[in-house]
């Protein structure tokens, strides 16, 4: 991939005076400590609507994966920490076609991976790879699933989106909501949803609207403070 590329799919977002990059696929990557950090992957919901009688295209988790591995590829690195809700349900590992614990195993493959238990997920086997935390602590950094508020926190579980009007339109995209202080993650994962930024409960997180959205754009991020955002 050429530099310029690149470039146009990341930016930069301080959290507690640490320097991370903001992948447009939705991932954080923390270049000093070689690590990424992906939340709400949500791997096979699809067959999970299914056994509910709820019919979604079968391809959710193959589409997943494939993002995931093109930001593994772009950013290379040592340690990939998943936030939780790494699976959509309990019995979702069980759920994992042959072809998709083969593109998950090549991902771990040389390189530490984390999982961190999520509310979807609380408790997940040793046949899928890597290690299980409930949460882990990197310097100022805390990772973990559900977010707190906590200073230095970046979390996932509230999937936050931000819609912004304009010219008469309104666009709705997942972001990175952050205050310099603490994030909450956008989710990874192909189906799952959005909870807005407006809610309440990123109102408990950051107490007041002196926050901002990273959106997801298609080609590049675009910063915005939350109060612009409805």
């Amino acid at each position: 991939m050429h530099a310029e590329s690149i470039m146009a799919e990341t930016s930069t977002v301080s959290i507690a005076g640490v320097t991370l990059t903001a992948d447009l696929f939705g991932a954080l990557y923390w270049e000093e400590q070689r690590l990424l950090v992906v939340s709400d992957l949500h791997l096979e919901k699809g067959s999970s609507f299914a056994q509910r009688g709820v019919l979604l295209p079968p391809y959710d988790t193959i589409a997943t994966l494939g993002r995931l591995g093109a930001v593994i590829a772009r950013h290379d690195p040592r340690t990939v920490i998943a936030l939780g809700d790494s699976f959509h349900d309990r019995d979702a590992h069980e759920r994992l076609s042959p072809a998709n614990r083969e593109v998950l195993s090549a991902l771990q493959l040389r390189r530490d991976w984390i999982w961190i238990s999520g509310n979807h997920d609380p408790e997940l086997p040793p046949d899928i790879g890597g290690t299980v935390a409930n949460e882990v602590a990197i310097g100022p950094i805390t990772l973990r699933h559900e977010p707190t508020g906590a200073e230095g926190e970046i979390a996932g579980h509230l999937h936050p989106k931000a819609r912004i009007c304009g010219r008469g339109r309104s666009v709705e995209r997942r972001c990175f909501a952050s205050d310099g202080a603490r994030a909450v993650m956008p989710a990874f994962g192909a189906y799952a949803g959005g909870l807005s930024i407006r809610d309440a409960a990123f109102a408990k997180i950051f107490q007041t609207l002196g926050f901002v959205a990273h959106v997801l754009g298609d080609r590049r991020m675009h910063t915005i403070a939350a109060a612009r955002c409805s």
